[in-house]
């Protein structure tokens, strides 16, 4: 149906777009006549989707959510309660950007309401925007669609990389799979990582399990350089669909490795030109740099380095279900301005998902995980988007009324969870009254 937004694998989506005929279940249904049972079959794989984000990032979300609800069933408010918000933010890794979004958007709010108190429902719906706008980076633009080549029958090749334990091998093997089973894709993946003892084995072992083939260096060939070029040689003659390279896992001060990096990026260039004497710069189709989720914001500063010397395209994330810093993924795709493409959720060969702004983020905040969260046909998130567009548009409102007097501070004090401090304030005796005679005034507990 034209009318009908189904949660496909997105390079699959833009693949079709392009007019470049690729298989997939949803077109074999129709074809078989069976369109009702592929749209079905499209709904579990959502439904899927959506399952293994909200598993994946209990521990992020059992954090965040717990601080954030302790922060409003207490008594601190005003400034106060403001600044323990930012500071919950921070601690699950969204970020200092982020975090002052959220908090100012919240201030402004209360002062725009002439006080008015906000609830903890208005704050979670204020979060929930605001970070689902900070991890749409790439989405409008098609830029988190993986990529292939655009022309029929010709070889796509993405080039992966990463530091060693981030999970860049596991994400290769699932990878592979994916295009195997969901692009019915003749895939190839390449042993370059010839550095670390047991990695082409181990790529070996996933190619077996996703059911690919795999070109490992000959005997005695070491360089990382020269098992590509075979693999290349291998990939156009064979007629394959996808290329995957592995590479050497290295930290990003290690100069010699990102060297290597760079020249390998060269050889894929150089080989698949149309003209020896001009480099084909349009490749690799993907340069995908793979961090592990419990690294938190320290995965940033390499992530950074990487991009300077190499060159990235997007993000993979892995191990999200054993990490409580799945808010990571919003510092690094905000202050990197690459997209997040893929997600790991688990360890199993199918636990590689597209990654998707609002299920992620709805998985992080606990929206929708209880049985209690829809009334009246409308999702708990539903609900979240239209209270805060319900809250900006009365804001907007506002701003376009005639000038009123300010609130007053203990309004605002008030409205975001209690007015201790501001009462207590206003008990003191001022300087030159009465009780400025005191010879000692007693300090306010912490």
């Amino acid at each position: 149906h034209a009318g009908t937004s189904l949660h496909l694998f997105d390079f699959f989506q833009e693949k079709s777009a392009e007019g470049v005929a690729q298989l997939s279940n949803l077109a074999d249904a129709a074809r078989r006549g069976e369109l009702g049972r592929g749209l079905a079959e499209a709904a579990t794989y959502t439904r899927q989707s959506n399952d293994a984000f909200a598993a994946g990032l209990a521990k992020s979300r059992d954090r965040l959510v717990g601080d954030v609800e302790r922060l409003f069933l207490g008594a601190a408010g005003g400034e106060e309660a403001l600044e323990d918000l930012e500071d919950v933010l921070l601690r699950a890794d969204l970020g200092v950007g982020t975090a002052e979004e959220v908090v100012e958007e919240v201030r402004e709010l209360i002062r725009s309401g002439d006080g008015k108190r906000l609830s903890a429902t208005d704050v979670k719906s204020v979060m929930r925007g605001r970070l689902v706008e900070v991890l749409e980076t790439g989405a409008e633009d098609g830029r988190r669609a993986l990529k292939f080549n655009e022309e029929e029958g010709g070889l796509t090749v993405w080039f992966v990389m990463g530091a060693n334990g981030m999970g860049k091998t596991t994400t290769i093997g699932k990878l592979s799979r994916r295009l195997r089973v969901e692009g019915e894709q003749k895939v190839l993946v390449a042993a370059c990582d010839t550095f670390r003892a047991g990695a082409v084995e181990q790529l070996e072992l996933w190619a077996e399990r996703a059911e690919v083939d795999c070109f490992g260096p000959a005997e005695g060939q070491n360089g990382p350089s020269a098992v590509l070029y075979g693999a290349l040689d291998r990939a156009i003659a064979d007629k394959y669909d996808t290329l995957i390279v592995d590479t050497s896992g290295r930290l990003s001060n290690n100069a010699a490795l990102t060297a290597e990096l760079a020249k390998m990026k060269r050889v894929i260039q150089k080989r698949m030109a149309k003209d020896p004497s001009a480099p084909n710069m349009s490749v690799p189709h993907e340069t995908l740099l793979v961090l592990d989720a419990a690294q938190g914001r320290m995965a940033l500063d390499s992530a950074l380095q990487w991009n300077k010397d190499i060159g990235l395209s997007g993000l993979v994330l892995t191990k999200l279900d054993g990490s409580a810093r799945g808010g990571s993924v919003v510092a690094i795709g905000r202050e990197m301005g690459l997209p997040v493409k893929l997600v790991g959720v688990g360890e199993g060969i199918e636990d590689l998902r597209d990654f998707e702004a609002e299920p992620f983020v709805d998985g992080l905040l606990g929206i929708g995980t209880s049985s209690s969260s829809s009334q009246g046909g409308e999702s708990e998130a539903q609900s979240l988007k239209r209270r805060l567009a319900d809250l900006r548009r009365e804001r907007d409102d506002r701003a376009k009324a005639p000038p009123a007097p300010a609130p007053a501070k203990a309004a605002v004090e008030s409205a975001v969870g209690g007015s201790n401090s501001t009462r207590e304030k206003s008990e003191r005796p001022k300087r030159g009254s009465g009780g400025g005679n005191k010879k000692k005034k007693k300090k306010k507990k912490r």
